[in-house]
Order: structure tokens, then C-alpha cells, then sequence
């Protein structure tokens, strides 16, 4: 059986209060994750949504994951992300690579379960990724107060 992953990330201020959410599908089973942070960026709320969510799987899954940050999606496929690790998480243009520790830790999560990855274009209409955002929106507006 395949599970169903769903992420979405929000930053406010770049960088500022953020936070994430996901949903985690199968069949009929469904659960919301969420969290954030007070102070961080967009790209690592994106990343800790998959992350959280691939890290609440009991054991090894297929899983579909539908995510809106192109940086995940992309650094993955194109196998960006692997070839940082392999260089000391130095990128092709030399510059260090962003957000190591959390490569890292979805790498290794990447070794456990196979993950296909899929993108979607952000606020526009996909009704789970509308749902991760709120999720998103509404821990990171905690911060705010």
C-alpha cells in the first residue's frame, strides 16, 4: 500500500516566523502534522515538513509525496542534494550548500522509504496543499502574537 504525503511550508520574513505542515494518507487514514519555528526560512519550513512527515512512517513505505517547493522537489530529482553530500556539501559554483543539517537528515530518510516526488504549483486550488499551508500559516502566525 502507498502512502499519500502532502507538505507545504511558510516563512514570515525570510528570515522569520515560520512554519509547516503535512498530511499523511492512507486509504482512509489521514493525519495532520504541523509545526514551526520562531525564527528560520522558508526553504528549511519546507524541508521539516517532509522531513517530519517522512519521520512519523513506522517503517519502510512507498509514498507519494506532493509538495509546492521546487528547492525539495528539484534537489532531489535532479539529484542535486546527494552530489552536495558526496562534495562536503560544497555546490557546484563552490558556495557552500544551504541547510546541510536538514539535507542530511531527509537523505537518510530517502535511503528507508521510496519516495516519489511530485510538484504542484502553490495556492492554486489543490485542496491538500491548501490544507498544508493553513496548517503551515497557522503555526507560524504563533509566532506573531
Amino acid at each position: 500500500m502507498t502512502v499519500e504525503i502532502f507538505t507545504d511550508g511558510a516563512c514570515s520574513g525570510n528570515p522569520g516566523p515560520g512554519g509547516y505542515g503535512a498530511i499523511l494518507r492512507v486509504g482512509e487514514h489521514i493525519k495532520e502534522i504541523s509545526g514551526g519555528e520562531p525564527a528560520t526560512t522558508n526553504n528549511r519550513m519546507e524541508l521539516m515538513g517532509v522531513i517530519t512527515a517522512l519521520s512519523a512512517l513506522k517503517y519502510p513505505c512507498d509514498v507519494v509525496l506532493t509538495t509546492d517547493s521546487k528547492y525539495v522537489v528539484d534537489s532531489v530529482t535532479k539529484g542535486w542534494a546527494k552530489s552536495w553530500r558526496a562534495k562536503g556539501w560544497v555546490k557546484s559554483d563552490k558556495k557552500p550548500a544551504l541547510n546541510s543539517d536538514l539535507w542530511e537528515k531527509l537523505l537518510d530518510l530517502l535511503e528507508v522509504h521510496n519516495v516519489k516526488f511530485v510538484w504542484v504549483k502553490g495556492h492554486a486550488g489543490h485542496p491538500e496543499n491548501e490544507r498544508c499551508d493553513a496548517l503551515a500559516v497557522m503555526e507560524r502566525d504563533k509566532f506573531l502574537r
